[in-house]
């Protein structure tokens, strides 16, 4: 089953939208995942200004590229994301932050993500991928100890925030997806089903899926795509080399930046780490998705201009029409 490969600007935005799309097309991408950042997708200029969203309609057509997705991760960090400091302010824009008061910047941010469904509409994309944030990630290491209530409370709070917002997505036959993540409300196989719970289970409601944070933590990326089969709206492809352990170091990688050598994982181009790319293809034929596989260029030790085409060549080579006792034969491996 072929699907279109398309490059994730976010890693980018420090290069002018026209150079990004010049290097994917000479790259032989076919598309582009577009991070709403002011550098490349300016969200409430693209709706006020109907020539700039078609200046950038245009330059993507010149170079034959299409969109599949947008993208809205830092505005959907801080919708539930408590406490609010710094480091939400330096992702989210003077716009989003205003005078820093933690409920106006959320409100602000959930309205950010409604403007986001509007413009996805406009340009015809169906998907936007981002965030959720979580009031609850603080306490991933339960202690001093946490009430079940406060836990129940985390997604209560996360389906009391984003309802609203997926209102606004329904209304728009638009579909968010969550990137399963450390920091987020779903962070693995059970906080995804409990905030599915949480919200319903309502449709507008999916998952982006990017294998790179589920390795360290144990999960395997194909059993997610087969178990949380009906909501894989959105595909990155993001590569984690697993280090040999050397009794130092543990799973949470000590604080040490991405580059050290002392970690324990590490971020690097698909095809260059221990993600499974090739049995998770085939649970992504499985269970019919037919969307786009988006590269998430993050390796701190190669230059992206090598490791963005290198990572391209290798899911091309991996995109293959497979028969359908393929498909059956993934969910026979994987279904326990």
């Amino acid at each position: 089953m072929k699907r279109p490969v398309t490059l994730f600007t976010a890693q980018w935005a420090d290069l002018p939208f026209e150079e990004v799309v010049r290097l994917a097309a000479d790259w032989g991408f076919d598309g582009l995942e577009i991070a709403c950042k002011t550098q490349h997708l300016d969200v409430d200029r693209a709706l006020d200004d109907d020539a700039y969203l078609q200046g950038r309609l245009d330059l993507l057509e010149r170079h034959g590229l299409k969109v599949w997705a947008l993208s809205n991760h830092a505005q959907g960090q801080v919708v539930c994301d408590d406490p609010l400091d710094f480091r939400h302010e330096a992702i989210v824009g003077p716009r989003t932050w205003g005078d820093g008061d933690p409920e106006g910047v959320r409100a602000r941010a959930s309205e950010q993500l409604k403007k986001t469904a509007r413009l996805a509409r406009r340009m015809g994309v169906d998907v936007v991928t981002g965030f959720t944030g979580s009031k609850i990630w603080r306490y991933i290491a339960m202690y001093p100890p946490v009430p079940q209530t406060v836990i129940d409370d985390g997604y209560e709070d996360f389906a009391r925030r984003w309802n609203p917002i997926m209102d606004v997505f329904d209304a728009e036959g638009v579909r968010f997806a969550l990137e399963v993540h450390p920091s987020e409300i779903a962070y693995d196989s059970y906080t995804t089903r409990r905030a599915l719970d949480a919200i319903d289970h309502r449709e507008a409601f999916g998952l982006n899926w990017d294998p790179s944070h589920m390795l360290w933590q144990d999960i395997d990326p194909a059993n997610f795509i087969v178990d949380f089969a009906d909501r894989i709206y959105h595909v990155d492809c993001k590569d984690t080399r697993i280090r040999a352990r050397d009794g130092r170091v543990g799973r949470l990688g000590s604080h040490l930046p991405w580059d050290s050598p002392r970690r324990g994982w590490t971020f690097v181009s698909a095809g260059h780490g221990d993600v499974p790319f090739e049995d998770a293809f085939r649970a992504l034929d499985a269970i019919g998705y037919d969307g786009p596989i988006s590269i998430e260029w993050e390796d701190a030790g190669m230059s992206r201009y090598e490791g963005a085409p290198a990572a391209l060549a290798h899911v091309r080579s991996l995109l293959w029409d497979r028969p359908q006792a393929a498909f059956d034969s993934v969910f026979a491996q994987h279904d326990e």
